[in-house]
Formats: structure tokens, sequence, C-alpha cells
């Protein structure tokens, strides 16, 4: 096995649904440019409060991959 190299880059998701969904919705958007997602893990969530209720959720999500030899 070969050694590797890593890399963390952060992004935001957002979902009117769930948490789960945001973190989805951002590794896999993520996913589209980044090649050898190995890992997520997640900083921060936020939400949007309106009439007492929550409305909308957002996740700060730091995304790990390996780069290329």
């Amino acid at each position: 096995m070969s050694d590797h190299v890593y890399k963390i880059t952060e992004v935001i998701g957002s979902s009117a649904t769930s948490i789960e969904d945001a973190i989805s919705t951002a590794v896999e958007r993520a996913a589209r440019t980044i090649s050898n997602i190995g890992w997520f893990e997640v900083v921060e969530t936020r939400g949007h409060v309106a009439d007492g209720k929550v409305a909308h959720y957002q996740v700060t999500v730091r995304i790990g991959f390996h780069l290329l030899d």
C-alpha cells in the first residue's frame, strides 16, 4: 500500500427537509468535482426559524479526499 496525501475542503449544504439531507446535498455536490472523497465531518450546524418553527437547515461539512499520485 502506498502512502497517501490528503486534502480537506469545506462546503456548506442546506435543506428545508433535514440535517441529513443538507449533509447529503453537500457531499453529493462536492463529489461532482472532487475525486477520491473518503470521509466527511460536520463542523457546524445552523438553521433558520420562521414563525417559531425550523424552516431551514444548514451544515458546514469538511470533506477529505486523497490526492492522486
